[in-house]
């Protein structure tokens, strides 16, 4: 399913646009490993037309399986644009291609929904991340912390005479 708007409509009303859309429809695939999208894009969108383009305003919002870059651990997230807008010209060199009298919304949604992906998913913002030695995650550590100062790489480096 496309997210389209007709010009025709416009020109005589604004429409309202509300639903969701299946991830694979819109092909919104992600090749971050990291990040996941789950099955549906939600939007909520108001069209009009203004002075010769489509005025497209509203909001977007995708669930996401994520993994966290320190931690690997599984979480859900989700990408929220609240102000989402578009200005979508029909004529002039930017004019975007209008076919039976349809704009298609999509191939901007999909850029903006992109755009907004974390770009290093984390679990919480004071994720201690893996164990050097072990693997396991700080927080799962029987260890306190102790003797952990000497084996960072500012220690090494604090030990060079420059």
């Amino acid at each position: 399913m496309r997210i389209t708007v007709n010009i025709r409509h416009l020109e005589e009303h604004g429409l309202s646009l509300k639903g969701k859309a299946l991830t694979e429809e819109i092909e919104l695939e992600s090749r971050d490993e990291l990040i996941q999208f789950h099955e549906e894009v939600t939007f909520d969108l108001e069209a009009q037309m203004v002075d010769g383009a489509v005025l497209v305003q509203g909001s977007l919002s995708v669930g996401l399986r994520c993994e966290c870059c320190r931690c690997l651990k599984t979480f859900e997230s989700e990408v929220r644009i609240l102000d989402w807008a578009a200005h979508l010209p029909l004529s002039g060199e930017e004019a975007v291609a209008a076919e039976n009298d349809c704009v298609d919304l999509t191939p901007f949604i999909r850029e903006d929904i992109f755009l907004a992906l974390p770009q290093h998913p984390l679990c919480s913002g004071d994720c201690k991340g893996l164990l050097r030695e072990s693997g396991r995650r700080k927080e799962e550590s029987d260890d306190s912390g102790t003797g952990m100062a000497g084996s960072s790489a500012w220690a090494d480096l604090d030990k060079l005479n420059l």
